[in-house]
C-alpha cells in the first residue's frame, strides 16, 4: 500500500477524530467554561494520558509492533507466521495486563499526593479533593486503552489501520452525548462540580467500549488473545522488555514535560490550565492527523527497506514524508498563529467562555504553533530510530528538550506567563527535531537532498504568501467573530478558503508542489533484494 494511500486511511479516520474531539471541546467550553473546576478536570485527564504515551503509544508500540510483524510474516504470511505471533501477543498480555492493574492499584492509592505535587495546593484548598476524585475516577482508562493500543499495534502489522485509527471516535462520542445531557437538563452555575464528576465517569465508559470495538476487530482479522492467563516472562518478552525501556526513559522526558507544564501552569493567575488546553486541542488538530498519521504509515515501511539493507529506499520514504508533512504542517501553523484568536472565539465562544478566555487562549495558542512543525518532523524521524531497534537516541534529544524547556520556565515563567509555558515547549520541540536530524546526517543513515530543500523553501513561501493574505482578511472578518453562529460559520469558512487558495495556489505556481511529486507519494515502493 502507498504511502499516501496508508496516511489517507489513517489520517481520514484521525480526521474524523479530531473533529469530534474538537466538537467535544466546543461543547465542554460552553457548559464549563473556564475555571477552577476545569482546571482540576484537566489537569485528572492529563495524568492517564501521561501513562497511556508512556507505556501504550511509545515505547511499547516502538518494541511490540517490529516484533510482532517480523513473527507474523515470518512464513510470509502463513498458518505457522500467524500461530507464531498469536504464541508472542498472548505471552506478552500475560506480563502486560497484570502490570497494568497493578499500576492503576499504587496509583488510586497516591492519587491525593500526585495531585498535591502537581498543584502545589494545601490539602485542605477547596478543590482538592475534588481534583483527587476526578483523577481517581479517570485513573483506569489507562488499564482500558493501553489494551487498545496493544490490539492496534497487531491490527496495524497486517495492514489494517482502520480500527486503531478510528477508536479515539468513540471516546469523543461518548463524551458528547454525556455533555449534551448536561447541557439538556439545565444544570447551572451551583452545579457545576456536579458536571465536573459526571463527566469523569464518561472516560472510563469510553474506555470499556473502546475495547469492545479492537476486540472484535482483533477476532476479525484471526487474532485470539488470552486475557486471563499465568505470566509467563518468557526470553522474547524480556527481550521486549530490554527494547522497550529505553523508548520509555525517552518517552519519560515528554511526559514528565507534559506534568510540569502543568506544574507551571498551576503557579499562575486565572485558568491557565484550561487556557492551555483549550489552544492546544487546536495545536493538535493538524498534529494528529499529520504527524501521528505519517509516523504510523513510515515505521512498518521503514522497518521492511531497513531489513532488507536497502538504505536508499529508506532515504526516499524518509524524504517523501518530511515533504508530505511540511506540505501540509507549514500553512496550518501559520494559519493558527495569524487567525488564533478569531478561531478561538468562533469555536470556542459563547456560554460560559467569555471573550476574555478566549483573547488569552488566543494568545497562547498564536506561540504554541511556532513549535507545531518541528512537532511533526519529530513524529517523522523518530521512525527512522525504532526501525533500526534504536530507542535510546530519541532519549537523549527528548531529555535535551526537557532541560531547556524547563530552565526557560523557571527563568521567566512570571515575566511571559502561560504566553511564555507555551514558547518553552515550542523551543523545546525545535531543539529535539534538530538533535534528531543531527545525529541521522553524522550516522550516516539520513541526509535532506538539495531538491527537497528547495522544495521545502517554497513550501514557506507559499505559506508566508498565505499568512500576509490572512492578515489582511482577519482583519475584514472581524465583526463576525461575535456574531450570530450562521455569520461565526461563514467567517470561518472564508478564512479557510483564503488559506487553502492563496497557499495551495501559490505553492503550485513556484513548484513547491505538483501532480509528479503527488503521484510519487501515492507509489507503492517494495525493498530491493539485499
Amino acid at each position: 500500500m502507498s504511502l499516501l494511500k496508508n496516511v489517507g486511511t489513517i489520517g481520514g479516520l484521525t480526521m474524523v477524530s479530531r473533529v469530534a474531539g474538537m466538537v467535544r471541546e466546543m461543547i465542554f467550553s460552553r457548559v464549563l467554561g473556564a475555571n477552577e473546576v476545569t482546571d482540576a478536570w484537566f489537569q485528572a485527564l492529563i495524568i492517564p494520558n501521561v501513562f497511556r504515551r508512556l507505556f501504550a503509544e511509545g515505547a511499547f508500540s516502538a518494541a511490540f509492533v517490529p516484533m510482532f510483524s517480523k513473527r507474523l510474516h515470518n512464513s510470509a504470511g502463513g498458518a505457522d507466521g500467524l500461530e507464531e505471533a498469536r504464541s508472542f501477543s498472548n505471552d506478552v498480555i500475560s506480563v502486560f495486563v497484570p502490570a497494568l492493574i497493578v499500576l492503576t492499584a499504587i496509583m488510586q492509592i497516591a492519587m491525593p499526593g500526585v495531585i498535591w505535587l502537581l498543584s502545589d495546593k494545601p490539602i485542605d484548598d477547596a478543590t482538592f479533593d475534588y481534583s483527587v476524585d476526578f483523577a481517581q475516577i479517570m485513573f483506569p482508562y489507562i488499564l482500558l486503552v493501553s489494551v487498545v493500543t496493544l490490539l492496534t499495534g497487531m491490527l496495524n502489522s497486517v495492514s489494517r489501520f482502520g480500527p486503531g485509527a478510528s477508536f479515539p471516535i468513540i471516546f469523543n462520542l461518548v463524551l458528547i452525548g454525556t455533555l449534551l445531557a448536561i447541557s439538556a437538563l439545565g444544570m447551572g452555575e451551583a452545579d457545576i462540580i456536579a458536571m465536573g464528576y459526571i463527566v469523569a465517569w464518561a472516560i472510563p465508559v469510553a474506555g470499556v467500549l473502546q475495547l469492545g470495538w479492537l476486540v472484535y476487530w482483533a477476532h476479525k482479522e484471526g487474532f485470539r488473545p488470552r486475557w486471563i492467563q499465568r505470566p509467563r516472562m518468557t526470553p522474547e518478552v524480556r527481550r521486549l522488555g530490554i527494547i522497550a525501556l529505553p523508548a520509555a526513559i525517552g518517552g519519560g522526558a515528554y511526559q514528565i514535560n507534559t506534568l510540569l507544564q502543568v506544574y507551571f501552569l498551576n503557579q499562575l493567575e486565572g485558568s491557565a490550565v484550561s487556557w492551555m488546553n483549550y489552544a492546544d486541542r487546536l495545536n493538535q488538530l493538524p498534529l494528529g492527523i499529520i504527524g501521528i498519521a505519517l509516523s504510523t504509515a513510515i515505521l512498518p515501511t521503514l522497518s521492511k527497506f531497513i531489513g532488507a539493507k536497502d538504505t536508499a529506499g529508506a532515504a526516499r520514504v524518509q524524504s517523501n514524508a518530511i515533504e508530505l508533512g511540511m506540505l501540509l504542517t507549514l500553512p496550518a501553523a501559520v494559519a493558527l498563529s495569524i487567525c488564533a484568536v478569531p478561531f478561538i472565539t468562533i469555536i470556542f465562544g459563547g456560554g460560559r467562555f467569555d471573550a476574555e478566555d478566549a483573547a488569552m487562549t488566543g494568545g497562547v495558542l498564536a506561540v504554541l504553533v511556532a513549535g507545531l512543525p518541528a512537532y511533526v518532523l519529530v513524529k517523522v524521524l523518530v521512525p527512522s530510530f525504532y526501525a533500526r531497534s534504536d530507542t535510546r537516541t530519541p532519549v537523549y534529544a527528548a531529555v535535551a528538550a526537557l532541560v531547556v524547556f524547563v530552565g526557560f520556565n523557571i527563568a521567566f515563567l512570571q515575566r511571559f506567563g502561560v504566553e511564555g509555558v507555551a514558547a518553552a515547549s515550542a523551543i523545546g520541540a525545535w531543539l529535539n527535531c534538530l538533535i534528531l536530524y543531527l545525529v541521522l546526517r553524522l550516522r550516516g543513515y539520513y541526509q535532506m537532498d538539495w531538491p527537497l530543500i528547495g522544495r521545502l523553501a517554497r513550501q514557506l513561501v507559499a505559506a508566508v504568501a498565505m499568512g500576509t493574505a490572512l492578515f489582511y482578511t482577519r482583519e475584514l472578518l472581524t465583526p463576525y467573530y461575535n456574531a450570530s453562529i450562521p455569520e461565526q460559520l461563514l467567517a470561518l469558512i472564508a478564512l479557510v478558503a483564503c488559506a487553502i487558495i492563496v497557499y495551495f495556489g501559490v505553492a503550485f505556481a513556484l513548484g513547491a508542489v505538483s501532480k509528479q511529486r503527488l503521484a510519487t507519494f501515492m507509489k507503492k515502493r517494495e525493498p530491493e533484494a539485499p
